[in-house]
């Protein structure tokens, strides 16, 4: 099972426009030439979104199947997961049946988004399949219902077996969708008391999105930086496109890096 990139760019994510920000990759050569430069400037992963002909949010098998191919021919070394959010025109069963038809490597899926189908029984099977096939699933977490839902289910066995996967999502409920670096201190208290190995990520919405990641980074998590959560650099200015964004995240990893090695 593919483990999660220490650096994953989100670089469209299923609402912004090119009013949010001329740069936002829409089409598949756009997305092309986001994550061949976000590649270069230090990005390990992208987290796939696709839009149809109008620019909307879609999960289609043939459209996900052809972004994959040409992902994997210009980016062979970058890891890419694709994404089942719902943005309230997917059902969870519509849901479950993309990642059966595409069966990527790696997946998001949002605990609270699967878990209100009233086929639990379809739900739990759809968990065990993915693990039986080898298709990394990164469960979303949004806040202490998504955190208890994930523990009651990991450890009754119902998410499957082997090393789970998830990412803290920080601000998508607060005020302005701002989010700020102690929003990530609920997660790690939650996560030091997990009584089972994770492998988890941050991401964080808004201004702070790089002080929210430095912090994941001390504390030992994975990173998703990209438009899909933020368009600003830590010095308040808008970033000029993804791969500045990735940029800016890929020196504070560095940075911690070296902090680390001195101490040694």
């Amino acid at each position: 099972m593919t483990p999660l990139p220490a650096l994953m760019v989100a670089p469209t994510g299923a609402r912004k426009t090119k009013a949010d920000h001329p740069k936002l990759p829409i089409t598949l050569p756009e997305i092309l030439h986001t994550a061949e430069a976000c590649f270069r400037a230090g990005a390990d992963g992208l987290h796939l979104h696709i839009r149809d002909a109008q620019g909307a949010h879609v999960l289609d098998a043939g459209q996900y199947r052809e972004a994959l191919e040409a992902l994997h021919a210009a980016v062979p070394d970058m890891a890419v997961q694709i994404t089942t959010e719902a943005v309230g025109r997917y059902s969870p069963s519509e849901q479950r049946r993309i990642v059966r038809e595409v069966r990527p490597d790696l997946v998001s899926v949002s605990l609270a988004e699967m878990t209100t189908d009233d086929d639990q029984t379809a739900v739990l099977d759809f968990y065990h399949w993915a693990a039986g096939n080898g298709i990394a699933v990164q469960h979303i977490l949004y806040g202490p219902r998504d955190l208890q839902r994930f523990e009651t289910m990991a450890l009754q066995g119902q998410l499957g077996e082997g090393l789970l996967q998830a990412i803290f999502v920080l601000g998508r409920y607060s005020d302005g969708q701002e989010s700020v670096p102690a929003d990530l201190d609920t997660f790690l208290a939650w996560q030091a008391a997990l009584d089972q190995p994770l492998d988890w990520a941050v991401c964080a919405f808004g201004r702070q999105e790089t002080a929210c990641l430095a912090a994941a980074a001390v504390a030992g998590g994975k990173l998703r930086v990209g438009f899909e959560n933020s368009l600003w650099n830590a010095d308040g200015a808008i970033a000029a496109d993804n791969a500045e964004r990735v940029a800016e995240i890929a020196q504070v990893i560095s940075k911690g890096k070296n902090r680390a090695l001195a101490t040694v």
